[in-house]
């Protein structure tokens, strides 16, 4: 083997759970403290699959911002594709994305990631990957908007139905099942009126009638919700909210067996070309760094809003998953470590105009679409009422990282 190849075969040195478990093992035990343990999630993020001794002792992993990887001969060139730890073309794969893909798995409790260039790109992809022409879906009504545009009107030009489901109740989606039903698609807690699905049961029943489920984690993100562990088979996020956290990256997120990856990647990735880009890659690596910290965050002052607000005489209802008025609370309790900074609240004069008037008194909540980033969001939401089913508007917030007190202040003087 030539000197130059000795130096491009040098094996990896990543960190993996195992070795960050003998790290935290290493030295005297003191009485008060427990290291025999698995690697907790903040560590995870820092140190999980870092090659820190092969990128000069590099504190921040390296950005790989390039499209080709090269060979040092015509051997190497020809035997790339049989080994998965080879770089050739970074649509296919990337240092940094393979990095970033790495934590992702572990943090969800998966076997793999594949990492796209956005939610949607993730949410097609995955949707792609379980059905064909001729096949049923079953998913909730209060699902993603995009997500139910592309099961609504695009599935159906290859052949394949979607029906919507309330989805509080395993039996809506019982009820829903026919013989050619091959995926549930969940979203727990939905994005508009954060309901959740009950993930094991669902996974449950999905499991002993041969459907695969899917479930969209963006809103609880890892740190307080993990799928995979309940039942779910396949987890995905939106990575331009909680996981980026910096309102500067769009990307999404697919997770699942280590088989189910391999042939998505090969699939929906190359062939579709949805890959995410390595900056974007990287700037997901910088944001896991503080998703723990910023989800604490994020609860802590999406908890004191919405208690504000359910106290609030002008405010009829506050759909917020971490309130003890929550219908679903027990639910929540039992699938879920904690809850984000999102929620929605109807008026009691619930009118468009009435709303309208609310956010645009607004000052520190910005008018926006998306949320999870360090920046508070407000932006009105026409939905059915869930007695009447007639036509209402909601208020959907995404609590930032601003001062609290200053947040709680600028919705009591819009109220008005």
């Amino acid at each position: 083997m030539r000197a130059d190849q000795a130096a491009f075969e040098r094996p990896r040195r990543a960190l993996s759970a195992k070795a960050l478990a003998v790290r935290i093992d290493a030295g005297q035990e003191p009485a008060h403290v427990t290291t025999s343990r698995e690697p907790g999630f903040e560590t995870i993020c820092v140190h999980f699959a870092e090659e820190r001794q092969i990128n000069h002792g590099a504190a921040a992993p390296p950005l790989y911002q390039c499209s080709t990887f090269t060979y040092p001969d015509a051997e190497s060139f020809v035997a790339r594709r049989e080994d998965s730890a080879r770089f050739d073309y970074s649509r296919v794969s990337n240092p940094t994305t393979t990095l970033l893909e790495k934590k992702v798995a572990q943090l969800e409790r998966g076997e793999a990631c594949r990492a796209f260039g956005s939610g949607m790109a993730a949410v097609s992809a995955a949707i792609l990957s379980c059905v064909k022409r001729g096949d049923h879906v079953v998913t909730i009504e209060s699902v993603y908007g995009p997500t139910r545009q592309f099961l609504s009107q695009y599935l159906p030009r290859l052949g394949i139905e979607t029906t919507f489901v309330r989805g509080t109740e395993v039996e809506h989606f019982e009820t829903a099942l026919r013989p050619n039903t091959r995926l549930i698609y969940l979203e727990s807690p939905s994005s508009l009126v954060f309901a959740l699905q009950d993930l094991a049961t669902v996974a449950t029943l999905a499991r002993s009638r041969n459907i695969a489920t899917i479930c969209d984690n963006s809103t609880a993100t890892p740190y307080f919700q993990n799928p995979l562990a309940l039942g779910v088979d396949i987890v995905l996020h939106s990575a331009t909210k909680y996981i980026g956290g910096h309102s500067d990256v769009v990307a999404g997120l697919v997770v699942g067996s280590r088989a189910y990856i391999d042939n998505l990647a090969k699939q929906e990735g190359e062939l579709l070309g949805g890959m995410c880009d390595p900056f974007a890659s990287w700037l997901l690596l910088r944001g896991l760094r503080t998703l723990a910290l910023r989800m604490e965050r994020h609860q802590r002052s999406a908890r004191e809003i919405a208690r504000l607000l359910e106290t609030d005489g002008r405010v009829a209802a506050v759909n917020y998953s971490g309130l003890e008025a929550h219908p679903q609370v027990a639910l929540a309790k039992r699938q879920m470590r904690g809850h984000s900074g999102m929620m929605s609240f109807r008026l009691r004069e619930a009118t468009r105009e009435r709303t309208f008037e609310v956010i645009n008194r607004l000052r520190l909540f910005c008018i926006g679409v998306s949320w999870g980033g360090y920046e508070s969001l407000a932006i009105p939401i026409e939905v059915p009422d869930p007695q009447s089913g007639r036509p209402t508007w909601l208020i959907r917030l995404s609590i930032g990282l601003e001062s609290v007190e200053d947040l709680k202040a600028d919705l009591y003087q819009a109220l008005g």
